[in-house]
């Protein structure tokens, strides 16, 4: 039967894996369909020892997405956003307000157009070349999604836009341009605690646009 959002086949996700001779999957059931996919895949696992047990896995499902970072080479700035955050503030962040790296889920999109798509909405920049960093799974003991990261310069001129979030979707997304090396700092001192920024920064610090000399 279809789902709120009119999806079918919900409960097939998994059940032709043959890639690992040691997991033959047995049963998939769904717990949840609200938005995104709550699944209790069943499966049998051949260990290192030769023995097979049976195990069970809860995964969520809300698709790929897409983050970037947006760096400014003359002025040695970044690009980033402020958002409200319920998981994190429920779990122990003192507001709830977290900087982070302009991302989002890529829906029907390719992994660019999703990210473009992004920078557009949340901080009102037409993206010009990107670069693509990695590719990561984030939380891979529970949660299906890949993330893509990229990376692409911008200037005040290519702040275009009004940015800020789709109202119509609740967003709510202060842009916020920081000196790349104050960014740094904000890490240190757990201003910055997003994992996929904290990422796209040290990256940066390290390989890519905007190294940070010896100290």
């Amino acid at each position: 039967m279809p789902d709120a959002r009119g999806r079918t086949g919900l409960d097939q996700a998994g059940r032709d894996l043959t890639g690992n001779p040691d997991v033959v999957i047995r049963d998939v059931e769904l717990l949840a369909t609200a938005w995104h996919v709550l699944r209790r895949t069943t499966y049998d696992y051949r260990n290192r020892a030769g023995h097979w047990t049976r195990e069970q896995r809860e995964t969520y499902d809300r698709g790929d997405g897409a983050t970037i970072l947006l760096y400014d080479p003359q002025r040695r700035t970044v690009l980033l956003t402020r958002q409200f955050r319920y998981p994190a503030y429920v779990n122990g962040h003192p507001d709830g307000m977290l900087v982070e790296a302009a991302a989002g889920l890529l829906d029907d999109d390719e992994p660019a157009g999703a990210i473009r798509r992004e920078a557009a909405e949340e901080l009102g920049v037409t993206v010009g070349e990107l670069q693509e960093v990695f590719k990561v799974w984030m939380s891979p003991g529970s949660v299906t999604e890949r993330l893509h990261f990229y990376a692409a310069p911008y200037s005040p001129a290519d702040r275009n836009g009004a940015g800020g979030g789709v109202a119509a979707e609740g967003e709510d997304i202060e842009s916020l341009e920081l000196p790349f090396d104050e960014a740094l700092k904000w890490i240190e001192d757990g201003r910055i605690a997003d994992a996929k920024t904290i990422m796209l920064l040290q990256w940066a610090a390290l390989h890519g646009p905007l190294p940070t000399p010896p100290r």
